[in-house]
């Protein structure tokens, strides 16, 4: 069998166990129930933060004292407040964002994101971020502070404080609300909030003490999710859960992997940190000050199926007459790439891009994906910056392939040289193996080279099927005609011929969608046969039965897969068609390309029978 020959089944076993390893690891994921989902209880004294007659709401933060805060569970309860419902709510209008502010407790707890809908349709909804306390799938932030030595817990802002309206409006990026509350005991709380032309919120919490006693206590913000998101992916590949920064180690928490609200713990921060919850698409996450002294918590009410992550900053002991404030940011919204960068470059939210899953070959998917955004703002369209990159990650690799493809040009010109070799050797392995690199020495051939391009593909291939899942901006992107969504595949089929016929195709993700294949998938089969046809077929009957059906085996493999990554594979295949004809021909080989087609369909002669 000759060298070419033996890269090319190389390269096919390769990308098949390249396939058979991601079907494994990676899925199609299951459908999710979202009916059978835990609802909120009727409010009980349970030594956790509630509202006797408002629902179940997170965990506050333990007491605080003079020095540190604890995170002990405290009994504090709001006593007689009206239902969570009866509350009057700010409106939240921004150019990217929808929703109110309830007054129970100052809660973020109804927002929408305006420039994403659930499905492809242009009547579809909006896609729901927060929800309140009492819907099907509450999600919330709500802020307060701890109390410490001095106060109760009922004088102090909680989840279930009824707070007043000092500034009347709707919440917009010009313009701000104040709320107040006085707990009758001499301190006088304010709560400022903000939010810009993003997904931004700021929350500068303030207490005045007008009494006469020190007192102390810590500000706090919590974000709270009542059970697993209903849309929840649980891909091998992509992280759904809490995610944190703390001095800039990165930590992704599974639903699964949250610990109980009694035995969880503590993080103290150094320098600077943000916690949250991600989605897939989505995130929430709190940005306390960054300094010193800020602890951070993660943990799960498994009574309640409460998700719960808390940022306590330092305690402060105020004087008579003395004022002190704390700030916390809350992104809420889209992980859009060049916005997170933003708030990472401009606004100091340490490493905030690592809240993109971008996996084990960050490495790789970092700068593919920064060059895909470069390049869809030139060009305009996901599809051909799709295509561009290939350009680009073919052009890097000229060199490498150029070089394989002279040495597999140079091992067909050594093939009498071995043959000789081989038969002079005889039986002899060691006298074969020794002459045979005294023949590559003296031609200065590396048989290994033509195997490096195949391998670079490889991570390449992981790297950039990550960057189409896991990235917003490959949502919904449109390239045309039929492919409207590059992050799902194609949703043409054969059943129908590919819409010539008048009933639909069937649906994505089920046995007839696997069997009629859609056009990007047929195209696919076709360029990696037409890749085998740069050479003739190997006379040996099983090689040629091998190549005979796996560009078609291939093609039904990947029809399942994102259509942004089979155009890639077809862009791919294509360059790289036309690389090895250009190279072959410049080292005096002319495929005959034609000839190696019309032999693939001549009948072969059946076996003389004996």
């Amino acid at each position: 069998m000759d060298d070419q020959n033996k890269n090319l089944i190389l390269a096919t076993a390769l990308s098949f166990v390249v396939i058979m390893l991601w079907f494994v690891l990676f899925p199609p994921p299951e459908a999710t129930d979202t009916a059978d989902m835990t609802a909120p209880e009727t409010a009980q004294q349970t030594g956790q933060q509630t509202s006797e007659q408002g629902g179940d709401v997170a965990v506050a933060p333990g007491a605080a004292d003079t020095g540190t805060a604890t995170d002990t569970a405290s009994a504090a309860t709001a006593g007689e407040e009206p239902q969570q419902d009866d509350a009057p709510r700010i409106e939240i209008d921004t150019p990217e964002l929808l929703g109110s502010i309830s007054l129970r407790g100052g809660r973020i707890d109804q927002l929408a994101l305006k420039d994403y809908r659930e499905t492809l349709e242009p009547d579809s909804d909006i896609v729901t971020l927060l929800s309140p306390v009492g819907s099907e799938h509450p999600y919330y932030a709500l802020f307060g502070w701890a109390p410490g030595s001095g106060l109760s817990p009922d004088q102090v802002p909680g989840a279930n404080t009824l707070w007043e309206v000092e500034t009347e409006g709707t919440l917009t990026p010009d313009s701000p609300i104040v709320l107040t509350w006085d707990n009758g005991a001499g301190l006088t709380f304010r709560r400022e909030m903000s939010v810009d032309d993003k997904f931004m919120f700021t929350v500068t919490q303030s207490v005045e003490n007008t009494g006469g006693d020190t007192r102390s206590l810590a500000p706090y913000g919590i974000l709270a999710r009542h059970g697993t998101p209903p849309d929840l992916k649980n891909f091998f590949i992509l992280h759904e859960g809490g995610i944190r920064i703390v001095d800039g180690e990165l930590s992704e928490i599974d639903y699964d992997d949250f610990e109980p609200a009694s035995n969880h713990e503590t993080i103290g921060v150094e320098q600077s940190a943000w916690t949250g919850f991600t989605d897939h698409y989505w995130m929430t996450t709190l940005i306390p000050e960054q300094r010193a002294g800020t602890k951070i918590s993660t943990f799960k009410d498994t009574r309640r199926e409460i998700f719960q992550t808390t940022a306590k900053q330092p305690t402060v002991s105020l004087g008579a007459g003395e004022t002190a404030t704390a700030s916390t940011r809350v992104f809420a919204g889209a992980k859009e790439w060049e916005t997170i960068r933003n708030y990472q470059n401009e606004q100091d939210v340490p490493k905030f891009l690592d809240s993109i899953d971008w996996g084990w070959f960050f490495f790789l998917t970092k700068p593919i994906f920064a060059v895909l955004h470069w390049l869809h703002n030139v060009i305009g369209n996901m599809g051909w910056s799709i295509i561009a990159l290939t350009l680009i990650i073919k052009a890097l690799l000229l060199p490498l392939a150029f070089k394989s493809y002279v040495s597999m040009a140079k091992m067909k010109e050594l093939q009498p040289q071995m043959e000789k070799i081989k038969e002079n050797a005889g039986d002899d392995r060691q006298k074969l193996q020794q002459e045979m690199m005294a023949l590559y020495k003296k031609e200065k051939v590396n048989p290994a080279s033509g195997c490096l391009p195949i391998l670079m593909q490889i991570p390449i291939f992981f790297s950039l099927y990550k960057v189409i899942f896991v990235t917003l901006e490959l949502r919904h992107a449109p390239w045309i005609g039929w492919i409207n969504d590059l992050s799902a595949p194609d949703p043409s089929s054969l059943y129908n011929l590919w819409g010539l016929l008048p009933w639909a195709a069937p649906e994505p993700g089920s046995i007839l969608a696997l069997i009629f294949i859609g056009v990007l998938p047929l195209f696919l089969g076709i360029s990696m046969w037409l890749q085998q046809k740069l050479n003739p077929a190997p006379t040996d009957p099983t090689q040629q039965m091998i190549f005979a059906w796996m560009p078609w085996v291939f093609m039904f493999m990947l029809g399942s897969f994102a259509s942004g990554l089979v155009l890639y594979w077809i862009a791919n295949n294509t360059i790289t068609f036309t690389q090895q004809y250009l190279i072959m021909r410049s080292q005096g080989y002319k495929p005959d390309v034609f000839g190696n087609i019309k032999s693939s369909f001549k009948k072969k002669p059946k076996p003389e029978k004996k």
